[in-house]
């Protein structure tokens, strides 16, 4: 949760955010270190704390199955409020996106040129819609947000907090907002754009053992009845 969240922009707390870091690490790392042969046969919490585990300790080993996060946006709501502008007037308004998804984790196997898809988790994600990055959390100059999977309220969700331009947002609301049980929106994380929030990363911040993110895309995808019903019938005819 947002609340959780203590920047690392003070030198001072650096080393303690380390240490948490660590010890969240530890708390995981059972799981962390099973073979990814173990995956199907895992949870969805457990398959989550493996990603996390391997994004902060094992992140190059990781890197080689070109990991993916795809969040299926299952529910959207759009909340708009007046806020205080620096020189104190209510003239200010912020748009907050808050997205209820079901994520999965894509792994490629490039020796066998496929790849396969595991569930990790229900979550909600916190998106502000918004010009500059926001300040309150603050993230990085060229970071879209973070991803963290250990609220001490709701321990077997992922939550994702981070922001996106009008320009993105003016392209994508009328998917998010289709009532068609055809047409599908995800949030798809890339490989190249999520990093361990830890020392030697200081380009993102989050919570401790958080996952920080520095590239959101949005996908849309759409299936018409008539597509449907022709695959169906090849596949009853086979």
């Amino acid at each position: 949760m947002r609340s959780e969240y203590n920047h690392k922009f003070n030198p001072d707390l650096v080393e303690m955010n380390e240490k948490l870091r660590k010890e969240a690490m530890r708390a995981i790392e059972v799981y962390g270190r099973r073979q990814i042969s173990d995956l199907p046969d895992m949870t969805d919490a457990e398959r989550s704390k493996w990603f996390f585990w391997n994004v902060h300790e094992n992140l190059d080993e990781l890197r080689k199955y070109e990991p993916a996060l795809i969040g299926q946006v299952r529910c959207t709501q759009m909340t708009v409020c007046e806020v205080e502008t620096p020189d104190g007037n209510l003239d200010g308004i912020e748009k907050r996106l808050s997205l209820n998804c079901k994520w999965h984790l894509r792994l490629v196997y490039s020796a066998l040129k496929n790849d396969d898809i595991y569930s990790i988790g229900d979550g909600a994600s916190d998106i502000l819609i918004t010009a500059t990055p926001p300040t309150n959390p603050s993230l990085q100059k060229n970071q879209k947000g973070y991803l963290h999977a250990d609220s001490s309220l709701y321990p077997n969700q992922i939550f994702m907090y981070g922001w996106i331009s009008e320009a993105i947002w003016k392209e994508v609301k009328d998917h998010l907002y289709d009532p068609s049980p055809n047409c599908q929106a995800d949030i798809l994380l890339r490989d190249n754009g999520i990093f361990p929030v830890k020392s030697g990363f200081d380009f993102v911040v989050g919570p401790p053992g958080s996952v920080g993110i520095t590239s959101m895309e949005f996908r849309v995808s759409s299936s018409s009845g008539e597509r449907r019903m022709a695959r169906r019938g090849e596949t009853l005819q086979r």
